[in-house]
């Protein structure tokens, strides 16, 4: 038996959750060379944790790449996790169980502490449980994908492709498994007539309803929707969000609705789990997180919608591109790219090389050599003494220099310089319910502003 230390982890647990995650990590690694030797590993979700109340609708939202449609095929069983544990079924009692025997050591456990967390992994535990249990969860978790054209067999009629999961797990066979096909295919809108076709034969707002109809084949507690209306037109989408509103109502279903379009989101989901670089970002209800934004990301992503309800202010834009995964910034990973981002975000030698090739490029270009003795420390070679001062001037009244562990050192061509270690950024509660992984939000309990933010940081321009 494993336990994780202890941290602070994103649990409500005032409600039963239907799935709930514990330091959820996908590594996929990085194979170079002849021998395809493992370099390194690209980190597509690095330490999650989330709940999913019962019969709540829960919004993961994020840009392109940040890693959310890794975590919903996680949880559907469709990619094996890395680390991490993933339970199903627990009691807002149990929540608080696995919380706290989380953080014990083994050796510390007391002999009933042994066996209440023996139980929870047989009971609940994804690849602990019995295969019983296992084929129960599989049955309960259905997934409804993006693409609904790719996700159908072109080869099966509509009867066979909504019929397959009731046969796969016996639920019943021949005139009555055809009833039964018919009746989901009502309960989504479409009909008998539509029992003998392929799927190339529908628009794509009824092969997504089609799609939906065998997600419910097995009467399931929890559907995860992978941007199941981002492919379909606006009038279509409004008819499919309808659907699943309806649908949830009527049979006390709980969705994962995994999106990047925050107008969706905003209407279909009580709560919003932001995700960034493979990490949750910011978790809080609905329209708090709407309202008044704890993260920089999350603020971002809001004022960046048109289709949002409101005036918004778009002043708050990121810089640069998306770091890479497989050597995330160190601290808060968006600082490289924050508006507001201080000297305590987390910078490190990779980031001041970033931003001088953005910024300055003609200083880039001068650069001979990076000597580091660490992700904080090194020595940058320039090709005469010019280029580097030039160098430590683009730097002066900085949020970099600012960051560092002594102002930098010139030798000649060559400039030291050192940074404050600063630990990964984690989750913290700042109010009741709303969670951020913002060090300036832990700090002030809100965002700051952004223009005395730009005072501070000596960030004009940059």
């Amino acid at each position: 038996m494993t336990t994780a230390s202890s941290s602070s982890s994103l649990h409500t647990v005032d409600t039963d959750s239907v799935v709930t995650l514990n330091d959820v990590k996908v590594h996929y690694p990085v194979k170079e060379g002849a021998l395809q030797r493992v370099t390194g590993h690209v980190k597509a979700v690095d330490g999650v944790d989330l709940s999913i109340a019962r019969g709540k609708t829960l919004g993961l939202v994020g840009e392109s790449g940040c890693g959310k449609t890794t975590l919903g095929r996680v949880i559907s069983g469709l990619v094996a996790p890395t680390g991490g544990d993933i339970w199903m079924d627990l009691s807002a009692q149990q929540q608080l169980d696995v919380n706290r025997l989380r953080g014990v050591n083994e050796a510390e456990m007391t002999a009933q502490d042994r066996q209440m967390w023996k139980d929870l992994t047989l009971n609940s535990r994804l690849g602990s449980m019995s295969r019983e249990k296992q084929r129960q969860y599989r049955r309960n978790c259905q997934v409804v994908f993006q693409d609904a054209f790719s996700s159908l067999n072109p080869r099966q009629l509509v009867r066979d492709i909504v019929g397959r999961p009731l046969r796969v797990h016996e639920q019943t066979s021949g005139a009555e498994l055809d009833k039964k096909v018919i009746e989901l295919l009502e309960r989504v809108g479409l009909g008998a007539e539509h029992l003998l076709r392929f799927p190339h034969q529908f628009s794509g707002g009824q092969r997504q309803r089609i799609s939906i109809a065998r997600a419910l084949a097995l009467n399931p507690e929890f559907v995860i929707l992978d941007e199941p209306t981002s492919a379909l037109d606006v009038s279509v989408q409004a008819q499919i969000l309808n659907l699943l509103v309806d649908l949830q109502a009527e049979m006390g279903l709980t969705y994962l609705f995994i999106t990047h379009d925050l107008g969706v989101v905003q209407h279909m989901a009580d709560h919003i789990a932001v995700m960034y670089l493979g990490q949750i970002v910011e978790y809080g209800p609905t329209d708090q997180v709407f309202d008044s934004p704890l993260h920089p990301y999350s603020r971002v992503l809001r004022d960046s919608n048109p289709s949002l309800e409101g005036e918004r202010n778009r002043d708050w834009e990121l810089s640069g591109t998306v770091p890479n995964p497989i050597e995330p910034p160190h601290g808060c990973r968006l600082h490289p790219r924050c508006p507001v981002a201080a000297a305590g975000c987390g910078w490190s030698v990779s980031d001041v090389m970033s931003r001088t090739e953005e910024n300055s490029p003609v200083i880039f270009e001068t650069i001979k050599t990076v000597d580091r003795s660490d992700d904080y420390n090194a020595q940058i070679n320039f090709e005469n003494e010019g280029d580097a001062q030039g160098f430590v001037s683009q730097l002066n009244g900085s949020v970099i220099n600012e960051s560092m562990h002594r102002p930098p050192e010139v030798r000649g061509a060559s400039v030291k310089v050192s940074f404050n270690e600063v630990s990964d950024a984690s989750l913290e509660q700042i109010q009741d319910g709303r969670w951020s992984s913002c060090i300036r939000t832990q700090e002030r309990g809100t965002l700051p502003d952004l223009n005395k933010s730009q005072q501070v940081n000596g960030k004009e321009g940059q």
